[in-house]
């Protein structure tokens, strides 16, 4: 099998490298600005796109096909974000007679549209939040609901999520304005203005969980806790979770499973769901892809969820044991992006002129970039996941901040301040987040002077005054400008 990777970045050196381990060969694609990245290398095969903005290239469907076609690829892995979750992808790549590495297209599509989903996840017996199953009409139909759930309300895009088309309502005065702007956001986002409205559960825990699903069973890979959340974009995740007991896993793996079952899906998948201080759970959406934090779950469990995503588009039965799998140890994943804190946190660009990736035990480094590589505002502004593990949640949070004091960038702002700030933070440490917690602690946002990095930047600067003096200083015994000590008593050495 040769497989065209639909994708760039982080996740397409990802699944390179999971098709070279299960003796695949592998086909990357790429946009005018990415010609030069990890990913284009480390393929067996290359085919040029199109120009930088997604929508020629990426996103444009008759040119990768096309692409796959030209390069004998039998089947397409749409990695996660653009088209992988787009049914219309997935129905056309196996119209072209190519394997879909993915979930079957009517899953896509069942999960796809959030309020069909909620219908089909009640109908399932699985919990969901209180509110409406199908899309808000009218401003009529957004009151009655309103007075029936109760205030305060969640505005969301039914078509999409990533936290687009997304607005809170807490008093029936902003509801007409909610549900415009949303509307407008998820026409802008998704192509769909449809929205509808859901009961707003206060400071919940955003626990998602993984699932796994070939031909002939559907299992469950625990809990990835991903609260620390800003502008509802993921920032850390963790796996497992510390709210969640033995007993709740079992709870939330058995819905899982129950929902991805009936939809009748196959490959790796996540459902999300909200949970509440009194371990009440519902479900929020699935997501019909590979999970950008899926290394914790990996971590934890010792399951290759790519390779297990290639074994089971083949016809192959996942390799997962019959027997429930328990965590062993604790993960945690900072996203590293490229967006400045001192402008509020935008989207960043430039050169990366300068990288230390951190190593040494428990520490894994996902990264599509590397020196040289242009950052531009095409494409998401994540640069890297920084993953550890540790056999406690206590000695992850140790090792993740040696770890992020090893990482340094230079050419381009990241969020590794913010990060350095969150994991010195005793409610973090302690456990005590929620997805609400960051909108409360304004203070782990907002750009300070962090010592660590006034430590790196001081000693660069060192550094470089130090090599301006000695290119200055005149050259002692003839020796050439700048030559060190050691090198001149070694040429005396060799002399003698």
């Amino acid at each position: 099998m040769r497989v065209l990777i639909a994708n760039r970045g982080e996740i397409a050196l990802r699944v390179i490298r999971a098709c070279h381990e299960e003796g695949l060969e592998a086909v990357a694609v790429y946009s005018d600005v990415d010609r030069a990245s990890p990913h284009v290398r480390a393929a067996d095969a290359s085919v040029r796109l199109g120009p930088a903005p997604a929508a020629e290239s990426y996103l444009h469907i008759p040119r990768l096909l096309d692409a796959a076609a030209a390069m004998g690829a039998t089947a397409v892995h749409p990695g996660y974000g653009f088209l992988a979750e787009r049914a219309a992808f997935a129905e056309a790549v196996e119209q072209a007679g190519l394997t879909w590495i993915g979930p079957p297209p009517a899953a896509i599509r069942a999960m796809g549209d959030k309020t069909q989903a909620r219908q089909r996840m009640r109908a399932a017996g699985v919990p969901i939040v209180p509110g409406a199953v199908a899309p808000i009409t009218d401003l009529d139909a957004a009151r009655a609901l309103a007075d029936e759930v109760g205030f305060p309300l969640m505005v969301k895009a039914a078509a999409g999520g990533g936290g687009k088309g997304m607005r809170v309502v807490r008093a029936a005065g902003d509801l007409r304005s909610a549900l415009d702007t949303a509307a407008s956001e998820a026409q802008k986002a998704f192509g769909d203005p449809s929205v509808y409205l859901e009961k707003f559960v206060e400071r919940p825990r955003h626990v998602e969980i993984q699932v796994l699903a070939d031909h002939v069973r559907t299992v469950h890979l625990g809990e990835r806790e991903c609260s620390v959340q800003r502008r509802h974009q993921k920032l850390v995740e963790e796996a497992p979770s510390v709210a969640v007991t033995p007993e709740l896993r079992a709870a939330m793996g058995a819905a899982a499973v129950a929902a991805a079952e009936a939809v009748g899906y196959r490959s790796a998948g996540t459902c999300e769901f909200l949970l509440a201080a009194n371990g009440d759970f519902y479900f929020l959406e699935m997501n019909t892809r590979i999970q950008v934090e899926h290394p914790v779950t990996e971590l934890v469990y010792g399951v290759d969820l790519v390779r297990e995503q290639l074994r089971i588009a083949r016809g192959q039965q996942m390799s997962v044991p019959e027997a429930a799998l328990q965590p062993r140890g604790w993960a945690i994943e900072c996203r590293i992006t490229a967006e400045d804190p001192a402008a509020g946190f935008l989207p960043a660009t430039g050169r990366l002129t300068y990288l230390r990736a951190p190593n040494g035990p428990g520490v894994r480094w996902d990264s599509g970039v590397e020196v040289g590589n242009e950052v531009t505002l095409f494409y998401d502004s994540m640069l890297a996941k920084l993953i550890v593990w540790a056999p406690s949640r206590a000695d992850a949070v140790v090792r993740m901040r040696r770890a992020l004091d090893e990482l340094q960038v230079a050419g381009i702002a990241t969020n590794q301040a913010f990060h350095r700030r969150l994991f010195a933070d005793e409610a973090f440490i302690a456990g005590d987040i929620d997805i609400q917690f960051l909108d409360r602690r304004a203070d782990l946002l907002a750009p300070d002077d962090d010592p660590a990095l006034l430590r790196d930047i001081a000693i660069a600067a060192a550094l470089l005054e130090d090599a301006a003096r000695s290119r200055r200083a005149p050259a002692p015994n003839g020796a050439a400008v700048g030559e060190s000590a050691w090198l001149q008593a070694a040429r005396r050495d060799a002399v003698r």
